[in-house]
């Protein structure tokens, strides 16, 4: 796992030991900023369920104005905090807890918002629905959602306008429905 492009290009990323965590392939990672690159710089983020932080240090790399890096596992926000040590930069906000809690706290609106988590549970879809309650985007912000097959339904107050397959991974793309 390595930084794509950016200032910290070639970056590698320290990993977790095991199979347990899944991190977003960088192939994957790769046609993602593709798609997401002009809206990137001067962004404000959010790497939620961040895991090693690869999305949102991804986004420094690029430059983002801000990125918020939260997940609720200590073991993750160490790899993160060990990875954010090996770049030169200092905007960003670590917190370790529960999304929604996370979410329902936050003081921000952001223009691009990561959700990647755990594939087997529902948390995904309760954040986007959290996102959209509670304003999170920009106008014109994205929410992108990775998990492992197609969305189907919809999150009211969100407009799903793409969704993208790369191997065993499905990525989702969400806008504000009142976008300007």
């Amino acid at each position: 796992m390595r930084v794509i492009s950016g200032r910290y290009r070639g970056l590698k990323l320290n990993e977790f030991e095991g199979d347990s965590i899944r991190p977003t392939a960088d192939r994957v990672k790769e046609s993602l900023f593709n798609i997401l690159y002009p809206k990137i710089a001067g962004a404000v983020c959010l790497d939620l369920f961040c895991g090693s932080g690869s999305l949102g240090i991804e986004c420094l790399s690029r430059g983002a104005k801000h990125v918020d890096f939260n997940d609720i596992s200590p073991a993750s926000v160490k790899v993160l905090r060990g990875n954010l040590s090996r770049i030169k930069d200092t905007n960003y906000t670590v917190t370790t807890g529960d999304y929604a809690s996370f979410l329902k706290s936050s003081r921000r609106r952001y223009d691009i918002i990561f959700i990647d988590p755990p594939y087997a549970d529902s948390s995904g879809i309760c954040a986007l629905e959290l996102i959209s309650s509670l304003s999170l985007l920009t106008p014109g912000g994205i929410a992108v959602y990775e998990r492992d097959r197609a969305f189907e339904g919809e999150v009211e107050g969100l407009e799903k306008y793409d969704e993208r397959r790369y191997g065993k991974t499905w990525l989702t793309f969400f806008c504000s429905e009142d976008r300007a």
